[in-house]
């Protein structure tokens, strides 16, 4: 009688772990029936060179790992996903020890506001403001280090951006 107690009392302490969890996406209210949505060039205000392209690829692999939205043509759309990489911001994070004017790790931040459009209306439906902070250290190949510091700012913006869309947060 008593393990027959403990088996029902361990049962339902299982039960009640995963009690208001489910599986699936959980979209904004306001974006819940969106399934297709296309993701066009985001629009590059800065001075830096591919970083648009950088920036969309970065989102759209994102959202296809997030799963919440089918990523579609603009003419299969239901919405259409707009981006405007405003600012990048570059920052000394550390110096040197010997030479506190020569940099020895970098600090980037990229700004990028971005719209959510139903296609048939135009009407925007959700608006956000992502950003993201990313830092390397210099190596002597300059040119390379601030490659793949804008890469890895541009896949930390693309994962806030996604989950902002995909999410809600």
């Amino acid at each position: 009688m008593k393990s027959l107690f403990l088996l029902l009392a361990s049962g339902c302490l299982l039960l009640s772990g995963c009690a208001g969890y489910t599986l699936g996406a959980h979209k904004p209210v306001h974006l819940r029936n969106i399934t297709k949505i296309a993701v066009p060039t985001f629009e590059n205000l800065t001075l830096e060179p591919r970083l648009a392209v950088l920036v969309t690829n970065a989102v759209i692999k994102q959202l296809q790992n997030h799963g919440s939205y089918q990523i579609v043509s603009k003419s299969e759309a239901e919405a259409v996903l707009e981006g405007k990489i405003s600012n990048i911001n570059r920052t000394q994070f550390r110096s040197d020890l010997n030479n506190v004017l020569r940099s020895s790790q970098i600090l980037a931040t990229l700004v990028c506001p971005f719209t959510v459009k139903d296609t048939a209306s135009g009407k925007v439906l959700h608006y956000g403001y992502a950003t993201a902070d990313s830092y390397i250290i210099l190596d002597a190949n300059l040119q390379l280090s601030e490659t793949q510091l804008l890469e890895d700012a541009a896949q930390r913006l693309a994962f806030v951006l996604a989950d902002q869309v995909s999410e809600g947060w």
